[in-house]
């Protein structure tokens, strides 16, 4: 039902030079060399289209353009744009593996691409009124840690709060990779449900539902403001669950919850499902972190709980185990250095996040209350990057598997299905007979 074809009115002009208007519809995506901006436009104006104007409804479509860094666009900016309207390709990795970049874009209603067309601002302040205001405050927020921290340790604490990591150069992003360390600037569920204990926390001396329902909402705003990812969304409708369950008096169920969330997002966009590698891969972790690092704890035991280190150590092992045949055949990418780089730098995470915070919010206040927090946050933000970068370093510390079969992803799952599930599995088939 939502596999809704584009508009012919816009297939007829692919590969021609359009004028198109349009909104921006999402906070632009800024990189290294361009900008990325996500527009709402309407048919294509122009002599050749003059038929549509007595059209009620015109047809609408999403385009990404991708455009230079010398302009400051901003999200609910209105535009018009002259350029060729193209269809998105997939292209080849540096690992070797076909980027289904096609339905990539799809999942999202992107249907067309545009590289570097003219543009020019006619309006500003046209999309939604909270969106506008959380990103504002994003981009404050983020201004006065970058004014405080100095780079490249100021790109990862953007990465741990706020999962900005698109100002990371080619050579920084590849040591992410390359450990097995990129979750942690994904604002990945770890983030999240960090930011979340903190929220409930904040809310706790409030009466119990006004503190909850404002806990709630919180953790929701938190996720718009960060781009409303897949694994933030998973993660903050679990944690938003958690509340909710303290509200009606039941006890949390982490399963019931995992699936009642992967039933909400799917049924928002069915796309996820099949052409969103952050919500599998989200989903995946969790799994082991649930099912799996339970029953590899008890290898161990042997070390001391200081700083949560037995949990983190038994958590990062399973999610890594589990997810890795997944990414060796979505990915083709093998870090043999993950384990160590991220029992290294976990234990730390929550502490640099907190600094983080509170770096930001002294310099919203005055920038000499923020110095002093800044130069501790630089301090643990200066340890991880340089575990990052000495196990980057390491000869053979990545290895590209290209052409990782399918068969064999299945099979593993199969068997760690089997592994997990046993008891339920035989009593299943045995108990009706």
């Amino acid at each position: 039902m939502v596999d809704v074809p584009a508009p012919n009115v816009f297939e007829s002009y692919v590969g021609q030079e359009v004028i198109l208007s349009g909104e921006i519809i999402d906070e632009p995506n800024v990189a290294e060399n361009n900008q990325k901006l996500t527009v709402k436009v309407l048919a294509p104006q122009g002599l050749a289209l003059e038929p549509l104007k007595a059209r009620p409804f015109p047809a609408k479509t999403e385009i990404l353009i991708s455009t230079n860094l010398d302009e400051n666009y901003k999200y609910g900016d209105g535009i018009n744009f002259e350029g060729i309207l193209k269809r998105p390709k997939n292209f080849i990795t540096d690992q070797g593996k076909e980027f289904d970049y096609v339905n990539y874009l799809r999942k999202d209603g992107i249907f067309y691409v545009m590289n570097y067309p003219k543009i020019e601002v006619i309006s500003h302040r046209n999309g939604n009124f909270i969106k506008s205001a959380l990103f504002y405050a994003k981009e404050k927020f983020l201004d006065k840690i970058n004014l405080t921290i100095r780079e490249p340790e100021s790109l990862l604490m953007n990465g741990l709060i706020l999962g900005e990591k698109s100002s990371f150069n080619e050579s920084l992003r590849q040591s992410f990779v390359d450990t097995g360390t990129i979750h942690i600037v994904a604002l990945s569920g770890y983030n999240i449900t960090i930011v979340a204990e903190w929220i409930m926390k904040v809310f706790s001396s409030f009466p119990k539902n006004i503190g909850i329902g404002a806990g709630i909402f919180s953790i929701l705003l938190f996720v718009l403001m960060t781009g409303g990812s897949s694994t933030a969304v998973r993660a903050g409708i679990m944690a938003s669950l958690v509340l909710f369950s303290r509200i009606i008096g039941r006890n949390y169920d982490i399963t019931r919850a995992l699936i009642i969330t992967a039933v909400i997002m799917v049924l928002v966009n069915p796309f996820i499902l099949v052409f969103d590698v952050s919500f599998q891969l989200s989903f995946i972790a969790t799994i082991a972190v649930i099912f799996f690092a339970p029953k590899i704890q008890k290898y161990f035991l042997w070390i001391k709980p200081h700083l949560g280190l037995q949990d983190i150590i038994s958590v990062t092992c399973a999610a890594y185990i589990f997810v890795m045949p997944f990414i060796l055949y979505k990915m083709g990418n093998l870090s043999l250095v993950a384990l160590p780089a991220n029992i290294l730098i976990l234990p730390f995470i929550p502490l640099t996040m907190i600094l983080g915070f509170l770096t930001g919010f002294a310099g919203i206040i005055w920038y000499i209350f923020a110095v002093p927090l800044g130069y501790v946050s630089y301090f643990f933000l200066h340890y991880e990057l340089t575990i990052i970068s000495f196990f980057s370093n390491i000869p053979f510390a990545a290895l590209s598997i290209p052409n990782f079969p399918l068969i064999f992803t299945l099979l593993i799952y199969v068997y760690f299905i089997y592994r997990l599930f046993k008891r339920s599995i035989k009593s299943f088939f045995i108990e009706p007979f």
